[in-house]
């Protein structure tokens, strides 16, 4: 076989694994493993299992990912989603459904210092689920506005995703964060016109209508403001040529450390705070030592290079790749782990995007906007998961009912985004980041 036939034939059986439910990593590094030893021999293979690992643990870039899951599990541990959602609670008083509306903001609010998904829908649902359901609120519209919510925290900076794709593809952390931004705020402007609108049409699902609050609204937004200070830290720092990446992801650690020391973080919160982020980096770690084990086959077997001779042969125009490229990923996204399909097919599609005159800033948005959506997407989206652990009661099935309607406004935002470039580039080129 020709090594680009052992290639795709690795793929294949990759897939397969993914599919018969083998962890992500595992699969890449057997796949990844096997098919370069097809290609070039046994002894060099077995080689890849000491230089694959040492390269990942001795990057140094990659210590960004470890600090930016510590600055979101000490602001989780000292209560900062309570007092955000508190201050969005107040400022949806007096709206049919602000709780839910409450919920969203909140996660957004959340996000800008989380940058993982499956964090910012955990901690949110927590906080917020119980008073939904106390207020009355159908099960379908609290878990599904609480599980959409959760993906703001894979788009608004920090965006672990978005640092992954910078990673891979040598692109400044800078620009992709800033591009990230817009994205972002679409996303949630979205989300709160869904509610608005699912409530138009079904009001019965808002429950009781709830009593405006009578707490003085800046106290609240004090109390909250600790998140603005560490966003501003971390994107002020780093746009201001104050920090470089990785200083920004450690001053932003610090910060939140100090902020919670002044909250009064106890000890057992703060030893929860750290075996969270050892266990989650471990799981990432894992699956980028995967992601470069298989990248060595990818070289050796020419694949991407050959799909782009295949792309030149089909004479497909541009627009009809990404097309390809996005409806893998919608598909793929209903199966996979959101992170895991980044390291995976970014370095495959990634000469793809290049060869078609695609911006890769941009298509680092439009590539985690299609992840994001993986999330909420069933039958297997991440985040309707973590719903059902934080909420064991509610049916499954009325968690994906729920999230539908956000679903649907997903992919009009992708629509939007794949159409208008400049709604992601506007404000990195404003900027001067890229």
């Amino acid at each position: 076989m020709s090594p680009e036939a052992i290639g795709f034939l690795a793929i294949g059986i990759l897939l397969l694994l993914i599919v018969l439910r083998c962890p992500v990593a595992l699969a890449m590094i057997l796949t990844g493993a096997g098919g370069f030893a097809a290609i070039v021999g046994w002894q060099p293979a077995v080689s890849l299992f000491m230089t694959g690992p040492f390269e990942v643990a001795s990057n140094y870039s990659f210590t960004m990912i470890p600090l930016f899951l510590l600055m979101g599990n000490l602001a989780a541990q000292t209560g900062l989603s309570k007092d955000l959602f508190a201050a969005a609670r107040r400022l949806m008083g007096g709206w049919r459904g602000s709780l839910a509306l409450a919920s969203v903001t909140a996660s957004a609010g959340f996000a800008a210092v989380s940058g993982s998904s499956l964090a910012t829908a955990a901690t949110m649902g927590r906080v917020a689920l119980p008073e939904m359901k106390r207020q009355g609120y159908s099960n379908r519209l609290a878990s599904g506005s609480l599980a959409a919510g959760g993906t703001l925290g894979i788009m608004i900076p920090p965006s672990i995703a978005l640092l992954l794709y910078a990673l891979i593809t040598e692109q400044s952390v800078g620009a992709l964060f800033l591009a990230g931004v817009l994205p972002g705020l679409l996303a949630f402007a979205l989300y709160l016109l869904v509610i608005v609108l699912h409530l138009k049409l079904h009001p019965e699902d808002a429950g009781r209508p709830e009593a405006l609050q009578d707490e003085p609204l800046w106290p609240l937004l004090w109390r909250a403001s600790p998140v603005a200070l560490l966003f501003a830290t971390v994107m002020g720092g780093l746009y201001g040529g104050i920090f470089t990446p990785t200083e920004a992801a450690g001053a932003g650690a610090m910060l939140t450390l100090l902020v919670a020391l002044a909250r009064g973080l106890k000890r057992q919160a703060f030893a929860q705070a750290l075996r969270d982020t050892v266990v989650t980096s471990a799981a990432l770690f894992l699956i980028i030592i995967g992601a470069e084990i298989f990248g060595f086959l990818l070289s050796v077997s020419q694949l991407s290079f050959g799909m782009v001779e295949l792309i030149r042969e089909w004479g497909l125009a541009p627009w009809q790749v990404l097309i390809v490229i996005l409806v893998f990923y919608v598909i793929f996204g209903c199966f996979m782990d959101s992170l895991a399909m980044i390291l995976l097919t970014v370095p495959i599609f990634y000469p793809l995007i290049l060869e078609s005159g695609f911006d890769p800033v941009w298509f680092g948005i439009v590539a985690v906007v299609t992840v994001e959506l993986g999330l909420i997407t069933p039958p297997v989206g991440m985040n309707l998961f973590v719903i059902r652990s934080v909420a064991p009661d509610i049916a499954m099935q009325d968690i994906m009912r729920g999230v539908l309607p956000f679903v649907g406004i997903d992919l009009l935002r992708l629509a939007i985004l794949a159409a208008f470039p400049a709604i992601s580039l506007w404000l990195p080129k404003l900027l001067g980041a890229y």
